[in-house]
């Protein structure tokens, strides 16, 4: 079994993504104790913007990264309402006829791996709220990467700003319920169903 795992925010530490995604992670080590894991930084290590010269080839070793792996993490947090720009240059090296798809029939070639997004925002975004819709990177990600075969399955904390935002302080809380149901769903991964 391997594992390919991704972070992407710029906040080291203090970034709720990656401490999500690093959750998750370990989670799964537990679960697969002789599992591999290939791990990428994108803020650490940002891939270039995709280009006709190179962007085909870089484009295709990301993809046979993907097909390695049996499950795929992806810390992804919102900036500024979408994703940051160096997600968005690993979906365009992912979207490459005839590796991540059939260039005729348009047959995804990476249904076999699991897409797990740990997502974190720092505002409210939930129906109802008055930024209700402003997450463009989660409406924006299926889409992304749809011809790939990819499927995201999200598991989100929000209002991650509250505890240092002080016009925010009312809502640690809510964020608080929203980071503990985030983490009790990482910590239900891979469960066996019971029959």
């Amino acid at each position: 079994m391997h594992l390919l795992h991704i972070d992407s925010s710029l906040q080291g530490e203090r970034s709720v993504s990656r401490a999500l995604s690093a959750r998750a992670a370990n989670r799964w080590r537990a679960l697969h104790p002789d599992g591999t894991v290939t791990y990428r930084d994108f803020h650490a290590d940002p891939l270039p913007h995709y280009t006709l010269e190179d962007g085909p080839a870089r484009g295709a070793e990301l993809i046979d990264e993907i097909k390695r792996a049996d499950t795929l993490l992806l810390g992804l947090p919102l900036y500024n309402f979408g994703a940051p720009s160096t997600v968005k240059a690993w979906v365009d090296h992912l979207v490459l006829a005839g590796a991540s798809f059939d260039a005729e029939t348009r047959e995804p070639f990476l249904t076999d791996t699991e897409f797990v997004v740990l997502a974190s925002r720092g505002g409210g975004y939930a129906p109802g709220t008055p930024r209700d819709g402003w997450d463009h990177a989660e409406a924006w990600l299926p889409h992304g990467i749809g011809l790939t075969g990819l499927e995201p399955r999200f598991i989100t904390a929000e209002l991650t700003l509250a505890p240092v935002t002080p016009a925010m302080a009312e809502l640690i809380p809510l964020a608080e319920q929203s980071r503990a149901a985030a983490e009790a769903e990482i910590d239900a991964l891979w469960t066996p169903v019971a029959v």
